[in-house]
């Protein structure tokens, strides 16, 4: 059954501008940093306006600033800048519950703080808070009387009045600062994620409520020693908590609360009442949250009630330990204080798609975005009827809202960064952002062909994408770039940090497969990499590489590997076999090289446990079997030159990996370079950072496997 009716012709319409391509020019990397980048767009209740984050990357004094834009859903009048953050970060807009007001957070006096703005009447924002941690991820209660946000905080004094524990927070991460030892000391693990250190602060969540006088100072909700949001990006999903339908109370994703943080996958819903930890005259104590998911050991996240209150709808895992588990849409009657009134049901068990996130819709049904055959695709499910759904919008969408019957999200393509679309019964899809026209208008961005490769067991889907003025009498050099993950994939959307058309501009055709363990192509094939990187996948790759050299227009004596994370354990793999002997360069960024250390400093332990099914010392064939260290010598053999890149803050493949890499490269007399960021971590992000890594990355592959037609 359609939740809509869309047809996949007037959603495929979209409003890129068609000028011949011999009239424009092809991108350079300069170009990344002055694209638009829009994100969060969120509808207003009436459904007749979206309101969404722009930002902007001034590369010359290596900085960005995001601005709040107002656009009409039907895009008939240009979009307006609704805030100016002057030179800050204005982020997460909200709509209130009657949709005249508008929450959002900003950085405009240093730490994020909350701020309302009424967008129709005109005026500047108000500042809501002033809580030394910062504030949010904030949302509204449903009666718009009440606010709730998360703040990192020290959880001893998490059950002091407001003013006493925000007075110590701030004095103490001041000494922190302050101190000339700067000593960190840890009693337990996932003390540090991705880029940063966590040491023993905690997410907790906080309550404002709406008085005669303004807004209430913020009262703690979830006090104690344990995350009440996820402490991991892996298992986030936008807005990870909500108020019930009473507005007395918060559900909301937590953390594993046993101090398994580090090696469980076990997130639950909890429930608290927004009175929870005393304050507001009640002269409570703090209790123990309510767990609404216990039987389910595997994680729970994203709670989204009705519209009418009545149902409570999240995503669930099944496989405790494994974050690439599918992911479904449950849904269970509930009171109004949040509390289950049955059984929760799975409505998409039956589809062979994984959910990323999703929005209630009409009809008792959903839109949903999954992974699905090189793209992220929209997807829409009745609860009714389990009946799962594509709707036919070509590109990668994300950033779902739903209001009044028609739905908004970002869509980007291969060839266009994001926008904000929209799109309801009544009219087809509408581009209302068009933030980055005029600069699309200039570049010669080609589309991506999408091919299959013959592998075991199956096909193969790899994108295969040609540079600007291509010509096919000429034989050309190729980019084989492998993506991370493992559980990810190449799809047909825009990066800011791997671009494959800043690859092509260079002069070369780009190759990205979708080996096993890829998301989109079924969950059986994303399993299918689990302790098993170096077997089916490489040979996938091989049989990618196998296809691309027998293109009549690809050179096969100029073919270059690259890739980041798992795809630069690939290119560590690749150094460490005979098909290395096939490419003139491989460039690895922070990548895994050896599993047997990378378990002990890793942040994210479950990942390793799962992918090696055990601990090192129950294990130790699994760690060492696919592991490049433990065949560093064949890179002595093959000698194909090799750049690497790792960064002082990775802390998911620590810094070490780089080093042994580097030295096994250099013992051995292999040419190599490494290029190492102090101040990034397993991305490389800051404007002039990104820039000077570009060139590097750029110039080794020139270096090795010149660009152009020959």
């Amino acid at each position: 059954m359609r939740l809509l009716p869309l047809t996949a012709l007037a959603l495929f319409a979209m409003t890129i501008d068609a000028t011949a391509a011999d009239k424009k020019r092809p991108m350079q990397v300069e170009d990344l940093f002055k694209f638009k980048r829009v994100a969060d767009p969120q509808i207003s209740p009436d459904g007749k306006h979206v309101v969404y984050q722009v930002t902007t990357v001034d590369l010359k004094e290596n900085k960005s600033s995001t601005a709040l834009y107002l656009a009409a859903t039907d895009g008939k009048t240009p979009p307006k800048q609704l805030t100016n953050p002057n030179g800050k970060k204005d982020t997460h807009p909200r709509w209130s519950p009657d949709g005249q007001t508008i929450l959002f957070e900003s950085t405009r006096t240093g730490t994020g703080q909350l701020y309302t703005i009424q967008p129709f009447a005109g005026g500047e924002a108000t500042k809501l808070t002033s809580i030394s941690t910062g504030a949010g991820t904030a949302v509204w209660s449903p009666d718009g009387k009440a606010i709730a946000f998360m703040s990192m905080v020290r959880p001893e004094f998490s059950e002091l009045p407001f003013a006493e524990a925000d007075k110590k927070n701030a004095e103490a991460d001041k000494a922190a600062e302050d101190n000339p030892v700067k000593a960190k000391t840890f009693t337990k693990l996932f003390y540090r994620h991705w880029d940063s250190y966590v040491e023993d602060k905690r997410g907790h969540l906080f309550v404002i409520t709406a008085t005669d006088k303004g807004w209430s100072e913020p009262h703690n909700c979830t006090p104690g020693d344990r995350d009440a949001y996820p402490n991991s990006t892996t298992f986030s999903v936008g807005d990870d908590f909500t108020f019930t339908p009473d507005g007395k109370h918060l559900i909301f994703a937590a953390a594993p609360g046993d101090g398994s943080e580090a090696w469980s996958t076990n997130y639950e819903l909890c429930r608290v009442r927004i009175t929870n930890g005393g304050g507001f005259g009640s002269g409570r104590k703090p209790t123990e949250w309510e767990s609404l998911t216990s039987d389910n050991k595997a994680a729970d996240n994203g709670p989204r009630f009705s519209p009418d209150g009545k149902k409570l709808a999240y995503r669930a895992q099944k496989k405790a330990g494994y974050e690439a588990d599918k992911w479904d849409i449950l849904v269970v009657d509930v009171n109004p204080d949040g509390t289950f009134a049955g059984k929760a049901k799975n409505v998409t068990e039956k589809a062979d798609v994984s959910v990323n996130e999703f929005v209630w819709a009409v009809e008792d049904g959903f839109f949903f975005t999954a992974d699905d055959n090189g793209s992220t695709a929209l997807q829409m499910v009745s609860g009714k009827s389990d009946a799962v759904e594509a709707v036919g919008v070509p590109g990668q969408l994300g950033a779902l809202s739903f209001a009044s019957g028609t739905l908004c999200a970002t869509r980007a393509a291969m060839d266009s960064p994001a926008e904000v679309v929209t799109w309801n019964a009544k009219a087809p899809l509408v581009t209302v952002s068009k933030a980055n026209a005029a600069l699309l208008a200039e570049l010669d961005l080609p589309r991506p062909e999408s091919v299959k490769v013959k592998v075991e067991g199956g096909d193969m889907q790899m994108w295969v994408l040609k540079p600007p003025g291509f010509d096919e009498k000429k034989k050309w050099p190729v980019a084989f770039l492998v993506h991370g993950g493992p559980q990810g994939a190449w799809e047909d959307g825009w990066s800011f940090r791997w671009n494959p058309q800043a690859w092509a501009a260079q002069g070369y055709v780009v190759v990205m497969p979708n080996p096993r363990g890829s998301t989109g192509f079924g969950q059986k094939f994303v399993d299918e990499i689990t302790g098993d990187w170096g077997g089916k996948c490489y040979r996938d790759l091989v049989a990618g590489l196998d296809y691309v050299e027998k293109l009549p227009y690809v050179d096969k004596d100029r073919i270059g590997a690259a890739g980041a994370s798992f795809g630069g354990y690939m290119m560590d793999w690749f150094a460490v076999n005979d098909i290395s002997k096939r490419f003139k360069c491989l460039i690895s960024h922070c990548s895994v090289y050896n599993f047997e250390s990378m378990w002990g400093t890793t942040d994210e332990l479950w990942f390793d446990e799962w992918e090696h099914q055990g601990l090192p010392w129950e294990k130790p064939g699994s760690y060492s079997e696919f592991s490049p260290h433990k065949r560093a010598g064949e890179m002595g053999k093959h000698k194909t030159p090799m750049l690497v890149v790792h960064n002082d803050l990775d802390f998911r493949c620590p810094i070490g990996q780089g080093h042994e890499l580097f030295s096994a490269l250099q013992r051995q007399k292999v040419p190599s370079r490494f290029v190492n960021f102090p101040d990034e971590g397993h991305w490389v992000t800051k404007p002039k950072n990104s820039l000077h890594w570009h060139k590097e990355v750029f110039d080794w592959l020139k270096k090795y496997a010149p660009p152009g037609g020959k």
